[in-house]
């Protein structure tokens, strides 16, 4: 089993900048595809950004693309998420987890989960 806590979360206004990590213990998670997801409230848990173990292959929606960028030390075993240009709509509870195979948007590919870090924008 992998671990991963998530920490950088906080409140911030409108177009300011938030850098969430992702740290692991347990086996390493350094060859597997991580993701960033996001569930604000009243609405479904989300994708947000995926990795390769190469960092060479990323994905975001058009709701964050431009505004994110994700990145991965596989030596220290941690996952970054960067998020410039905040917005209200990206107020949500925000998750890492490590894909055990499948599509990488999909929710159901990850098998580990952390426990979440909120992050607030304020207008």
């Amino acid at each position: 089993q992998v671990q991963l806590v998530e920490s950088g979360g906080g409140l911030v206004q409108a177009g300011g900048s938030l850098r969430l990590s992702c740290a692991a213990s347990g086996r390493t998670f350094g060859y597997y595809v991580m993701g960033w997801f996001r569930q604000g409230p009243g609405k479904e848990r989300e994708i947000v950004a995926t990795i390769t173990l190469s960092g060479s292959s990323t994905y975001f929606p058009d709701s964050v693309k431009g505004r994110f960028t994700i990145s991965r030390d596989n030596a220290k075993n941690i996952v970054y998420l960067q998020m410039n240009d905040l917005k209200p709509e990206d107020t949500a509870v925000y998750y890492c987890a490590q894909s055990r195979g499948g599509p990488i948007a999909s929710t159901r590919s990850y098998a580990y989960w952390g426990q979440g870090t909120q992050v607030t924008v304020s207008s």
